[in-house]
């Protein structure tokens, strides 16, 4: 199986301790979020796990708990981009924390595993083309040698942050297909000129011809040159279509990330947050959660993806 941590939260930002413990105990619960007193327990035993997908805006908490996951492949998506607080409201500072602390991550675990997202691009009065080119190209310049690829998107509307984003007087595209294209082509290749290849993240425009691949965050291809040895998975039918990630178990909760991105589809409100955080112990098996006496605990099934027998080359 592969586990992801967390398309619902950022684990490796505040909860890397709570991840860390549910490590050393060999397993991890997780609430439905569709069927509140469901509740999956999922084996954490290093030989199912076939790799663990981190996502996060700010890797340094996770540094000092690397090592609880040595016995696990693993790579993380970290998402790094140019907005100021006004879009990313309580990110810590990029230049002192965040950028220093993708380079140590990219030192400890390889270029390779460290996939750097600068995503969603939402364009308005002053997050203009020539502001986000500027941003990358001053991004890609400090990840040089750092990762080896650079994700974009577009930002997506959802009811949950429709309201922000029209706040914002956002938009997702430009006003014309040739601007468009013209911006998604320096943008390619301004990654590539710092060594990244630029890929997109569940766009239903191809930009191949701008130079920008589709890419799957939960990464088949990726996962397979990690472990040296092809996956037996399938792709992911609870994403959307335009998602090319395969199956993976989320472990994260909704409404426990007090980044406080206005872009953000995964909490319903600040109050809410705040209230799921009050409930944190990094010693629960749920996250920001505790089990419930008329909640129905059941083991999910699961299984190793890999033969485990390395036949790829790691190159």
């Amino acid at each position: 199986m592969i586990i992801s941590a967390s398309r619902r939260t950022d684990i490796p930002a505040f909860y890397a301790e709570w991840f860390a413990n549910r490590v050393r105990e060999g397993f991890v619960c997780v609430r439905n979020p569709m069927n509140a007193h469901q509740v999956s327990r999922v084996s954490l035993d290093p030989a199912l796990v076939d790799c663990i997908v981190f996502w996060t805006k700010n890797p340094a908490p996770m540094l000092e708990h690397l090592d609880a996951f040595a016995a696990y492949p693993y790579y993380f998506q970290a998402t790094l981009t140019g907005y100021g607080r006004d879009v990313e409201g309580n990110l810590p500072d990029k230049h002192e924390v965040l950028l220093p602390a993708m380079k140590e991550l990219a030192h400890r675990i390889g270029p390779e595993r460290v996939v750097w997202r600068y995503d969603p691009i939402l364009f308005n009065e002053k997050y203009t083309p020539q502001y986000h080119l500027r941003a990358v190209r001053e991004i890609a310049e400090e990840l040089e040698g750092c990762t080896e690829k650079c994700v974009i998107s577009f930002v997506d509307t959802y009811q949950r942050n429709r309201k922000s984003i029209e706040t914002l007087g956002a938009r997702d595209d430009l006003p014309s297909e040739r601007e468009f294209r013209a911006f998604a082509t320096e943008l390619a290749d301004t990654v590539r000129a710092h060594g990244m290849a630029c890929a997109s993240c569940a766009e239903r425009v191809n930009l191949a011809d701008c130079g920008i691949k589709h890419n799957c965050c939960v990464d088949r291809a990726l996962i397979e040159r990690i472990l040296g040895c092809p996956l037996d998975v399938k792709k992911d039918k609870t994403q959307r279509p335009e998602c090319g990630c395969v199956t993976s178990i989320d472990v994260g909760t909704y409404n426990t990330c007090p980044h406080g991105c206005r872009y953000c589809y995964a909490n319903f409100s600040p109050e809410s947050v705040e209230r799921s955080r009050a409930a944190y112990d990094p010693a629960s098996p749920l996250l920001c959660d505790r089990l419930r006496e008329d909640d129905v605990v059941t083991d999910r099934k699961v299984k190793r993806l890999s033969s485990g027998q390395a036949t790829l080359p790691f190159a």
